[in-house]
């Protein structure tokens, strides 16, 4: 499998965003160099499409000359012709059809259908994208968690914002069940930024 990475920034109480879905952009500039900066190593860029969506991103590295692939991830498939992503030059586009039905995406998307692990596979096998790098949403990293595929975290814990609400996702999305067995980290990075009230973390995966 390839190297897969996750990103996310957490509020003081845990949370990606309110229960309202708010969009990123809550964080300091900072954080934000630090998300371009993790781009630049990965091979692809993994994404929800809710997350797509409410965040507006274009999946790009500015000013690169070397752009990673564009890859979404929705059960129907169903993508807006609209969006900024589309018309933001960058790396091919590849939507993973998790569900049934007919894709609905702008012409050039390269469609896939099946599993995420699977979808992983061909991505280094026929692209040569050996560093996979996710930045949400929840619902997808808590799938990625369950099949044991992720190999670093990194985190921006910002200790200036509460989000709070039972229904405020998390990294694994809406507070359930817990995860199938343990996952077993280890601690790398531990950056605080005391002039934006955050703190950078890394850890990386310790397998047996």
């Amino acid at each position: 499998m390839p190297h897969l990475s996750v990103n996310f920034a957490v509020s003081a109480d845990g949370k990606i965003t309110g229960a309202a879905r708010q969009p990123s952009g809550w964080t300091s500039k900072a954080d934000f160099n630090r998300l371009i900066e993790l781009r630049k190593s990965a091979d692809a860029l993994l994404v929800g499409r809710g997350t797509l969506e409410s965040d507006r991103m274009t999946m790009t590295v500015p000013d690169a000359e070397r752009q990673p692939l564009r890859c979404i991830v929705s059960r129907a498939g169903r993508l807006d012709p609209e969006h900024p992503l589309f018309s933001r030059p960058g790396g091919a586009i590849h939507l993973l059809m998790t569900g049934g039905g007919e894709p609905d995406a702008p012409a050039g998307v390269v469609v896939h259908r099946g599993g995420i692990a699977e979808f992983l596979r061909e991505l280094e096998h026929a692209h040569a994208a050996r560093r996979i790098h996710c930045e949400g949403g929840g619902e997808l990293v808590r799938e990625l968690a369950e099949l044991d595929l992720i190999d670093e975290i990194h985190l921006t814990w910002a200790g200036h914002t509460l989000f709070g609400g039972r229904d405020a996702p998390t990294v694994t999305g809406v507070p359930g069940d817990f995860l199938p067995a343990s996952r077993t980290f280890d601690l790398v990075r531990f950056d605080p930024r005391h002039d934006h009230g955050e703190c950078f973390l890394t850890w990386k995966r310790i397998r047996n």
